[in-house]
């Protein structure tokens, strides 16, 4: 095992590529074991019927191209829980039983804190409360991970033939709220409503930003945009349209960092004091547990 691990737990695939791509190359690139959770096989997914050549269902196409992603980059293992999409907040399949937002809260729990006993990150990411664009599937992996988190350091909850383990740190993922400020003045500029955006009308822009919470760490990934875009682009079903409209001169100056919130240890206060997830941490040392 490498001395830095870091745990990412997302819903769907193309979660990783589009959130977290920029991030996870520049780790892998440090010598990172980058671990990755899936809760869903995402086949509620709108996919244009080009795509599905050669695939036998949305799911088994979503899939390839998660190995597809998985092979740009790098991850140390993917575990895929095989959960069925939920699509999005009060939709009919959200009611599907076999789904991730259905699924009994401890159920996703457990199998996060299996993960985390097995490859015994330092630092867990995942997304905010809201779970970025309040997405049930995003919502559910998060507060799983949330009580997987403090869970895996415990003596007293047990898991077939593994160890307790506590990780270090815990971050969500943070936009930007000047981005997001922007996506809502380009939306009513252009008489959108900025509360039914998307390619099902299906995003609530103002909630996104409702739902921000502080910034604590920005990583700089201005050196990994060329790679985190062939990683997106891994996920052609799902882009609405061509990562990078905009000159890479731009996007270096003003996308070239990820923000984060740090939810433990708890910050001193609302500020970004720090620039790499792994500052602080011990490496390999003896994990206390509860």
């Amino acid at each position: 095992m490498s001395n830095r691990r870091l745990l990412i737990a997302v819903a769907h695939p193309d979660d990783e590529a589009f959130g977290y791509g920029g991030l996870i190359s520049k780790y892998v690139a440090q010598g990172v074991e980058v671990y990755l959770i899936v809760s869903t096989n995402g086949d509620v997914g709108t996919v244009s019927p080009e795509f599905l050549n050669g695939y036998n269902s949305i799911a088994e196409l979503r899939l390839a191209e998660l190995d597809c992603a998985t092979e740009m980059l790098g991850f140390s293992k993917v575990f895929k829980f095989g959960y069925k999409d939920s699509g999005m907040m009060g939709s009919e399949t959200s009611n599907d039983p076999a789904c991730s937002w259905q699924a009994p809260r401890e159920e996703l729990a457990r199998r996060v804190v299996e993960v985390i006993r097995e490859v015994r990150p330092q630092v867990v990411l995942t997304f905010n409360q809201y779970g970025g664009y309040g997405h049930p599937d995003h919502i559910a992996i998060q507060r799983a991970t949330a009580d997987a988190f403090k869970l895996a350091g415990d003596t007293g909850y047990v898991t077939d033939g593994q160890m307790p383990y506590q990780p270090q740190k815990l971050y969500y993922s943070s936009p930007a709220p000047f981005w997001v400020r922007w996506r809502i003045w380009r939306a009513l500029l252009g008489r959108n409503n900025p509360r039914k955006m998307g390619r099902n009308n299906d995003i609530d822009i103002v909630a996104i930003l409702e739902n921000i919470e502080p910034t604590h760490a920005l990583v700089d990934v201005r050196d990994y945009l060329a790679v985190w875009d062939k990683a997106a682009m891994c996920h052609a079903s799902q882009l609405a349209g061509p990562r990078g409209q905009q000159p890479m001169w731009f996007r270096r100056l003003f996308q070239g960092r990820q923000g984060f919130t740090r939810v433990h240890p708890a910050p001193v206060a609302n500020r970004v004091d720090e620039y790499d997830l792994f500052a602080g941490v011990q490496l390999d040392a003896p994990q206390a547990t509860t």
